[in-house]
């Protein structure tokens, strides 16, 4: 479950050493500690220190620290470094109130969200808050509580305001998120441009399309392959379709272990060919496409020894596709066939593998099936 992989290519990373930030379940503990103590001495509270899995011990101003009807509430604004987090710079709000037994009871304040699909961490009907945030804010209440010889019987409620409309700009809705973002943060610490959040999301999105009898996924390396691909499956569910990215690895090796019955990778002409040439992480900085290799494509394709000469001496893989398709070759066939053999190396043979390549306008290239 994610809340901040994104829906198209990520920011650009910056040159130089990155500063780290903080989950928002990082946050959510922070404001839940800094508010059960105000609870406990009646008094507001500017700042608060809190411990993490790791031994991190950071501390945070607060946004706000005031009662509320029932218990008390506090703040903490998120700074998620130098990452381009979506939620960074969103307040996220805990209020807690006493309860008479019981121990610690979450629930899903303003613009966080509910679970409605099974497959995610959390079952069916809980906030969205992960199993990590939820030992992370018990054990920060837990330290208040100790420190000040109180129980620790407490119902929590996290909010985001504007979070409903934040969690658009991410992959929650398909997930079965409803109503705002989930709480976020296995050891409590941003780390900028990590790739974890995006596969975790693929993970998720899996889980919950096997969780739904869904037997055909439909994985795209953007959104125009995504939406392309929509268009030629219109009876599938929209849990159906994930939203791959660069990370074709990160799916294939996931699918290995839970496979699928079928499965259809979409995308464009450059990253399928990478993918045909091995390439498991399709990014433009962690993988090239060798030309030389695609003119060999192309030869197997149709190609003469002309045209194979100006595949290699083209500047990219649409240039390669264009002058294939003025040559009649079928390139974007020949490109699909290979991506899905590297594709089935992957996955060990057990699930049914097609490959559609679209171009830029989403217009279907080509496919492992030859428009099958």
């Amino acid at each position: 479950m994610t809340s901040h992989s994104p829906k198209s290519a990520p920011a650009r990373k910056p040159v130089g050493e990155l500063r780290r930030g903080w989950t928002t379940g990082t946050c959510a503990a922070a404001g839940a500690a800094a508010a059960f103590r105000a609870l406990l001495t009646d008094r507001a509270q500017n700042s608060v220190t809190i411990r993490l899995p790791k031994g991190e011990a950071p501390s945070f101003e607060l946004a706000r620290c005031e009662r509320t009807e029932n218990g008390w509430r506090a703040g903490v604004i998120k700074d998620a470094g130098d990452d381009p987090d979506v939620t960074h710079g969103a307040e996220v709000i805990a209020e807690v109130r006493l309860l008479e037994r019981g121990g610690i009871l979450f629930k899903a304040g303003d613009g966080v969200g509910t679970v409605t699909l099974a497959g995610l961490p959390v079952p069916v009907g809980e906030p969205a808050i992960n199993p990590g945030p939820r030992a992370i804010i018990g054990d920060a209440v837990g330290a208040v509580a100790e420190e000040l010889d109180a129980p620790c019987n407490l119902e929590i409620t996290i909010s985001i305001p504007g979070g409903q409309a934040i969690a658009e700009k991410t992959m929650n809705p398909r997930l079965g998120i409803k109503g705002g973002l989930s709480i976020l943060g296995t050891t409590g610490v941003v780390i900028p441009y990590s790739c974890a959040s995006w596969i975790n999301s693929i993970h998720r999105g899996v889980d919950v399309a096997r969780l739904q009898g869904i037997t055909h996924l439909i994985a795209s390396t953007g959104s125009t392959s995504e939406a392309a691909a929509m268009r030629e499956h219109p009876g599938l569910p929209e849990q159906a379709f994930i939203d791959m990215g660069d990370f074709a690895g990160g799916l294939l090796k996931y699918l290995r272990r839970h496979p699928a019955p079928k499965l259809t990778l979409a995308g464009g002409v450059a990253k399928l060919a990478k993918l045909g040439q091995g390439h498991l992480d399709l990014h433009s900085k962690r993988s090239s496409l060798d030309m030389d290799r695609l003119a060999e494509t192309a030869r197997s394709a149709g190609a003469d020894d002309a045209l194979a000469a100006r595949i290699r001496n083209a500047n990219t893989a649409m240039e390669a596709q264009t002058l294939c398709a003025e040559a009649g070759i079928p390139l974007a066939d020949a490109i699909a066939v290979s991506a899905r053999e590297t594709a089935m190396a992957s996955l060990g043979g057990e699930t049914e593998v097609q490959v559609i390549v679209y171009d830029r306008s989403g217009a279907r290239a080509g496919s492992s099936d030859h428009g099958n």
